[in-house]
């Protein structure tokens, strides 16, 4: 308040009138309502639920927002899906243990619980390929996410691994029929 009192004293002083105080008070108000306030207290512990169903992942699709960058995976008639995503130093396929190398300065091995195939048949359902970027996920340009591979799909489970630029705060979100994976652009 005395900096904007001060301020006001000194376009007055100056000449500019009475108009200008008021624009410069309205400006100051309103660089101090225009941040985005971003949520915290997400932590960076693992995150897990119900165990693996058998409906399959349909889609992986990637976005970006003011706080956080965002991986959606899209399980039409799935309900509430089983999850765990969690840092850890290198992501190991499932089932084979082959090192699947992830860029980034950290990596979240996310597992849903969503074959990439249809149960009943085997047949792919999603087009992921082990060891390769995630297909139509582009994250170049992001804050926080670098790198994206598709792992594995094995009884019932499907996992993922995110590159991201370091340890970050993250949170899961359980919707009807998708599961969203948010990873904060700082703490």
């Amino acid at each position: 308040m005395r900096r904007t009192a001060a301020v006001a004293a000194a376009l007055v002083l100056a000449g500019t009138g009475l108009g200008m105080v008021t624009a410069a008070a309205g400006t100051a108000s309103a660089a101090t309502t225009g941040t985005t306030a971003c949520p915290t207290g997400w932590g960076s512990g693992d995150k897990g639920g119900a165990a693996a169903g058998a409906v399959p992942l349909k889609s992986v699709r990637a976005g970006r927002h003011d706080c956080f960058d965002r991986l959606v995976f899209d399980v039409p008639g799935g309900g509430t899906l089983g999850y765990s995503v969690r840092y850890v130093d290198r992501l190991y396929q499932l089932a084979s243990g082959e090192h699947i190398p992830v860029g980034g300065g950290a990596v979240l091995d996310v597992r849903v619980g969503a074959p990439a195939y249809e149960p009943a048949s085997g047949t792919p359902a999603y087009p992921g390929r082990a060891g390769q970027p995630l297909p139509g996920v582009d994250v170049s340009g992001y804050s926080t996410f670098r790198d994206t591979r598709f792992s594995a799909s094995f009884e019932g489970e499907t996992q993922i691994g995110l590159g991201v630029r370091a340890r970050l705060p993250f949170r899961v979100i359980q919707l009807p029929d998708q599961l969203v994976v948010d990873v904060a652009h700082s703490w």
